[in-house]
């Protein structure tokens, strides 16, 4: 038994698993959260995919642009040889020219309806850039609070490999009973397990950090360096609202497609108006005995006796209607929105003051002392491991509550839309 104790408190004291040992792996490249917003914004393949958006709106301004074009008929009427000498038929050339007149500013409608839409495209790029900003500042935030549990998981592993290693010297010279030793190693197995867990959070969080910058999987780790946001929130929930209002890009994607959908039915309206067409044709006939020319002028207009375009004028108008129910909807979600984030931001800012100001030292002090006096035989075990769980757990409680106050702020960011920078973007 002591043969196993004396093994077990020499892998603890190393920081090592009994059976495993924990492979050395290469630094991760570091990044500030800057940076990595940056090289999201650059090299995410949703992002990437969707700027395509933007380009294929440019192509259907080209193509509103365009006139309708003419139409050349070309014909010939050769009769046989035995008709066209008894004077019968003569040769005949045709050539056939037509032009489409539109009618109700149809080409202008189009250009507006198109130019609308590439706008609109723009904004709805802007407001992933905004999503995404969101995701990768969590992400970071997640990198860091996780290499402040690790480095917190691993100090309490550290500060119970030293009392095992004390209570195995007190067990060797008679001054503890093995079971104090059993108790201790258990402890510290657990704090190892709560190692093991942290490693695994903090890989997790750098798997989805390096996804959403996209790198290829096997890049490597991604470190993030820098603490955790703690600037000042907002005065007030309405000067985030008035801000969500000026500069969010969903909003403003909305407001726009309102726009659109008015001229597209502009658009409708005007494709209600018959367009005419004006033909002219020439004609070249030749006889054995005589050659001539003949000359045509033509005009076609449809008769709109049944279809007027009702139905796209009527779906036009509903489409309006529901572009302006759902901006009204956005606002009020915004609205709750900004009120909701102003108010998670005001309690995680209360909580980490009063971890600061009234936890923290406590628990530092309570552990200090019940780690001196147990090492002085002064105190139990089980109150020394319960001081340590405790300075552990309000340790644990300020990172996630400083992690929350980080997050806070940056959905403020992104609820207001302070986020969004159009030039880094590259929309114009």
């Amino acid at each position: 038994m002591r043969h196993w104790l004396w093994y077990l408190s020499i892998c603890l004291s190393c920081g090592l698993s009994p059976v495993n040992v924990i492979a050395q792996t290469a630094a991760p490249q570091a990044l500030t959260i800057t940076q990595a917003v940056q090289e999201a914004l650059d090299h995410n393949l949703t992002l990437f995919a969707e700027r395509y958006n933007v380009s294929v709106a440019e192509a259907r301004i080209i193509t509103a642009r365009l006139r309708p074009n003419p139409v050349l008929t070309l014909s010939a009427n050769l009769p046989d040889h035995t008709i066209f000498r008894s004077g019968t038929s003569p040769y005949a050339e045709v050539g056939h020219l037509e032009w489409v007149f539109e009618r109700g500013g149809k080409r202008a409608a189009r250009i507006a309806v198109a130019e609308q839409a590439r706008t609109v495209t723009q904004l709805q790029l802007l407001d992933t850039i905004r999503t995404l900003t969101f995701e990768v500042e969590n992400a970071c935030v997640d990198v860091l609070v996780a290499k402040a549990n690790l480095a917190l998981g691993q100090e309490n592993l550290q500060a119970l490999n030293s009392i095992v290693q004390i209570n195995t010297h007190r067990v060797r010279t008679g001054d503890l009973a093995p079971v104090e030793l059993q108790r201790s190693s258990l402890a510290a197995l657990q704090f190892q397990n709560d190692v093991r867990k942290s490693e695994s959070e903090l890989l997790i969080a750098r798997n989805k950090l390096r996804t959403l910058l996209g790198r290829p999987y096997g890049a490597g780790l991604i470190d993030v360096d820098g603490d955790l946001r703690r600037d000042g929130a907002p005065a007030s929930a309405e000067t985030v609202r008035q801000q969500a209002f000026t500069l969010r890009p969903d909003l403003q994607a909305l407001v726009r497609d309102e726009a659109r959908s008015a001229a597209e039915l502009r658009l409708q309206i005007a494709q209600g108006k018959i367009d005419f067409t004006i033909g002219g044709e020439f004609q070249r006939q030749q006889a054995p005995t005589l050659s001539g020319n003949q000359y045509g002028i033509f005009f076609n207009v449809p008769l709109p006796l049944f279809n007027r375009n009702q139905g796209e004028i009527a779906r036009a108008g509903r489409e309006r209607e529901q572009l302006l129910a759902k901006i009204q909807a956005l606002a009020h979600d915004i609205t709750s929105e900004a009120q909701n984030a102003y108010q998670t931001s005001l309690t995680a800012h209360q909580i980490v003051e009063n971890i600061e100001q009234h936890m923290l030292e406590q628990a530092q002090n309570v552990w200090t002392v019940m780690e001196y006096s147990y090492r002085k035989g002064q105190a139990r075990f089980v109150e020394f491991l319960d001081a340590q769980r405790a300075y552990n757990d309000t340790r644990q409680s300020y990172n996630q509550a400083r992690a929350d106050f980080a997050r806070s702020l940056y959905q403020l960011d992104a609820v207001s839309g302070a986020s969004v920078n159009p030039a880094a973007a590259g929309v114009q």
